[in-house]
């Protein structure tokens, strides 16, 4: 059973060739042997109440509403969970035992998930790196010295070490994609609305909508069926619709895969510091598939990247600051992230926000042009490869200082700003054998068509077969 994918184990539920039973017994297992190395999975229930749910879901659902049905799932823990805490990995609220589950949380266990714990996260999911003071640090399974990234770096070291097979994660800046980078995986974040979830009551009304749900698996194929099961419409979320198609059904045949044409953004003309194997190991991807007849062309952009880094800046912390506002926070919760964005939240003026509008303007007016020529645009999904776990961030790449504490993540602004559809995909493992990853960067709404381009990608490079040897 080991090492399988979520639709492998699916298949096999359904020919009776292993039971439910046996399945929730083996992540168990995985859990009590790795866990306490990985420390991925925090919150977790007791495998006797998983097994009351199982019974539980057997009876009450039938047919289609049982395309999970005995599948074991662990939920970011900034996610609802009725009955389990949501501690934002505060202190603070160890004891915040949700009452409802949120709308994903709802539409797995409706499919028949069972729901044993939550996966780490950052404090209040701030910072592409998983550690927080009431569970501490989660390690990379590819080496544990090293994070896995963040903020959903719980559910990426989780899925790379086999303790579930598919995860929930949430994206604002990179934290569905650079976990799944540093973890040989594949991380979607979908246009913000593909995923209904309950809207904060105090955004702003000017501010584009920054943060969506996405999902972390070892291949697209898993990514699809999940996807199936979380997306569309809801009448609790205003800005949730309906895709045209579906995900697991999505294929590009042969002959449209001759037809694609790649826009490879770089660091875009030098902007961002990038470490040179990381656009290397990229690159090379890119020249494999151009050698399978996709055609590969480097675009600069003639809009300015500073001004998309600063309009970034302004819109991500007011919108932070007006989040955390309402937690009336006192000094001591104020870890250096959470700060930044309050005190920098605090200081935007309407005027502020108006003019990162604008650049967020004429970014949008430049990418889109650029899509008329390009189905995707490809560039690295993180400056840096894994790095120290007990570090809070890299304070220099390529010698260069970060003047903030998410600068070296900069490099996935474009998607989260403009609220494009991005998939990071793996591009190997460097010479230390840690793993990077790329963006592939799809038009708004083109969702179906991206993970249809992700699943002809996994069957050229078969990257999903590269495991973190200790965890076999």
């Amino acid at each position: 059973m080991e090492r399988l994918s979520l639709k492998q184990i699916i298949k096999l539920l359904s020919a009776r060739k292993i039971s439910e039973e046996e399945l929730v017994k083996y992540y168990y297992s995985r859990i009590e042997k790795y866990n306490p190395t990985l420390n991925a999975v925090v919150s977790l229930r007791n495998i006797d109440q998983v097994f009351d749910d199982l019974a539980s879901l057997k009876r009450s659902l039938s047919g289609q509403k049982r395309k999970l049905l005995g599948i074991p799932l662990a939920i970011k823990d900034l996610i609802d969970v009725a009955g389990l805490p949501t501690t934002y990995g505060v202190p603070k609220y160890k004891n915040n035992i949700a009452k409802k589950n949120s709308l994903i949380v709802e539409r797995l266990i409706d499919s028949g998930a069972l729901i044993i714990g939550k996966t780490n996260t950052p404090e209040w999911g701030l910072g592409s790196q998983t550690f927080n003071r009431l569970f501490g640090t989660t390690a990379n399974p590819y080496d544990t010295s090293k994070t896995p990234g963040g903020s959903s770096g719980g559910a990426a070291a989780a899925i790379a070490a086999d303790l579930i097979p598919v995860a929930d994660g949430s994206d604002m800046m990179g934290s569905c994609r650079n976990p799944a980078a540093y973890c040989n995986l594949y991380g979607f974040r979908p246009t913000p609305g593909v995923i209904p979830e309950e809207r904060s009551k105090t955004r702003h009304k000017k501010l584009p909508i920054l943060s969506t749900l996405g999902i972390i698996a070892k291949n697209p194929e898993d990514l699809a069926y999940s996807l199936d099961i979380v997306s569309g419409a809801h009448r609790s979320d205003p800005f949730s619709f309906n895709l045209n198609s579906s995900f697991d059904d999505s294929q590009i045949c042969d002959d449209s895969e001759k037809k694609i044409k790649i826009g490879w953004l770089d660091n875009f003309d030098g902007y961002y510091q990038v470490d040179e194997e990381i656009r290397n190991q990229c690159k090379l991807t890119l020249v494999t598939l151009a050698q399978n007849k996709v055609a590969v062309e480097e675009v600069k952009p003639t809009a300015n990247p500073h001004n998309l880094s600063e309009s970034w800046k302004t819109l991500r912390s007011k919108s932070l600051h007006d989040e955390l506002v309402k937690y009336k926070l006192s000094a001591d919760e104020k870890i250096h992230s959470i700060d930044w964005e309050i005190r920098n939240g605090e200081l935007i003026k309407e005027e502020d926000v108006d003019k990162a509008l604008l650049w967020r303007s004429q970014w949008h007016k430049d990418i889109n042009s650029i899509f008329k020529k390009y189905d995707y645009l490809a560039l690295p999904a993180a400056q840096v490869y894994p790095f120290n776990k007990d570090i809070p961030s890299p304070a220099a790449i390529n010698g260069v200082q970060m003047e903030t504490y998410h600068q070296w993540m900069d490099i996935v602004v474009l998607a989260s700003i403009l609220g494009l559809p991005t998939i990071s995909v793996p591009v190997g493992l460097n010479r230390d054998g840690l793993p990077i990853g790329m963006q592939i960067i799809g038009n708004r709404m083109s969702d179906t068509n991206l993970i249809a381009f992700a699943k002809k990608y996994e069957a050229l490079f078969n990257y999903s077969e590269i495991i973190p040897k200790d965890f076999n």
